[in-house]
């Protein structure tokens, strides 16, 4: 029996810029409550968000996006793209790392038992 293509999941580490940080608090959650709802409205993609300023100079946010597919995603971004978030800008994207969850276990299924001794 098949199983289900994989969702990609893309992790999209983001650093806040100073326009940002210098906009109430009110105001930024007012942004980005729009322009996330308004990026995701109909597609099949999922966000998840965590904060890691407190831990790291290199990002302050880390965005999980799961997708059914990379064209999902990629829509998604664009959309993101047209809004004040990246526009403006108020974030940089320091780095995009697509992956997919236990990858390695969907190519065994497909290739089969030799795929784990083929070295």
């Amino acid at each position: 029996m098949d199983q289900p293509a994989p969702r990609l999941t893309v992790f999209v580490l983001l650093k806040a810029l100073p326009s940002w940080l210098s906009l109430p608090r009110t105001e930024r959650d007012r942004l980005g409550t729009e322009a996330l709802r308004a990026a995701l409205q109909g597609r099949p993609v999922t966000l998840r968000h965590f904060d890691a300023e407190a831990f790291s100079g290199f990002c302050s946010d880390i965005a999980v996006f799961e997708a059914d597919d990379a064209l999902a995603f990629h829509m998604v971004m664009e959309a993101l793209r047209d809004t004040p978030l990246f526009a403006m800008p108020h974030f940089e994207v320091v780095r995009i790392i697509p992956a997919i969850e236990d990858g390695f276990r969907h190519y065994e299924r497909q290739a089969g038992e030799g795929a784990r001794h083929a070295a």
